[in-house]
């Protein structure tokens, strides 16, 4: 059948598609202008009363200073007491701030995962080709025989910096770095293969769950009793002893595990080229 055929006064209606193109363009251009003009002017305003708010602070060292209070007075006076580790740095991030840290903790698994999700999509992996030639490390005697000896020298002195930040400099990040640093060089020196055939992807991340998950739970048991006065069976122990400071030392091997599985899995999937 004959579709029906519209009158003439339709078409003569019906507006150039030209003209509805231009006016189109035009609410556009506008529409842009108010957006750069407003967005400006936010800016304007919020840079102004930052620059009133600076104004307005005390001087540094002031005694109306807001970081002069009784909080980093009660840190360093009662802070061993209190937390029994030596190392007040660590008794104020694991047992004062201990859920900033487990924050902390929580970006680190959510960035692993999502990097995880990533890498993994299906239809979506590729391997990159290299225009250039790939050096095998292994292949050279004098960085083979070197590594044999500084790898374990390296994870030794992460396991020594993780259980000892409680009593000096260190604990979990740092830590948990020197130990990822000695997995890149493994996987450098012997392989990806070899790496992976140790410490898989699942595994890692089942590490780093269980390292979370007993965080969470061990602060929120203290949590729970001190915020309830209610006697804890944890004790901090004789400050300067390696088992001492309550949970600090079980929270630094926890938060250790999380930063080195999480820096040791995003190197191996940028290292393998996949995108």
């Amino acid at each position: 059948k004959e579709a029906p055929q519209r009158p003439a006064e339709d078409d003569d209606r019906r507006p150039a598609p030209r003209r509805d193109m231009g006016l189109f363009n035009l609410g556009v251009h506008r529409s842009l202008r108010l957006y750069n003009v407003l967005a400006g002017l936010l800016c304007g305003v919020l840079a102004v009363l930052m620059l009133l708010t600076a104004a307005d602070l005390p001087p540094y060292g002031s005694d109306t200073a807001p970081t002069v209070n009784e909080v980093a007075r009660r840190y360093v006076e009662q802070g061993t007491q209190e937390t029994g580790a030596v190392n007040t740095v660590a008794g104020m991030i694991l047992d004062y701030r201990a859920f900033d840290t487990l924050g902390e903790s929580f970006v680190l698994f959510t960035a692993m995962c999502a990097v995880t999700m990533l890498m993994n999509a299906p239809g979506r992996r590729r391997v990159r080709k290299l225009d250039y030639e790939v050096l095998d490390y292994y292949q050279d005697p004098i960085i083979r025989t070197v590594c044999k000896f500084v790898i374990p020298i390296i994870l030794v002195f992460g396991v020594y910096i993780l259980l000892n930040g409680h009593l000096s400099p260190g604990g979990g990040f740092s830590g948990g770095s020197i130990l990822a640093a000695g997995l890149m060089l493994l996987a450098m020196v012997w392989g990806d293969g070899a790496a992976s055939a140790v410490l898989r992807p699942r595994r890692l991340q089942t590490v780093v769950l269980c390292s979370l998950g007993f965080y969470c739970l061990a602060k929120s048991y203290s949590f729970y009793t001190g915020a309830n006065h209610l006697h804890s069976i944890i004790s901090p122990g004789t400050p300067g002893r390696i088992l001492s400071a309550g949970l600090i030392l079980p929270l630094n091997v926890a938060v250790g595990f999380v930063v080195c599985c999480t820096m040791y899995s995003f190197y191996m999937y940028f290292q393998r080229g996949e995108l």
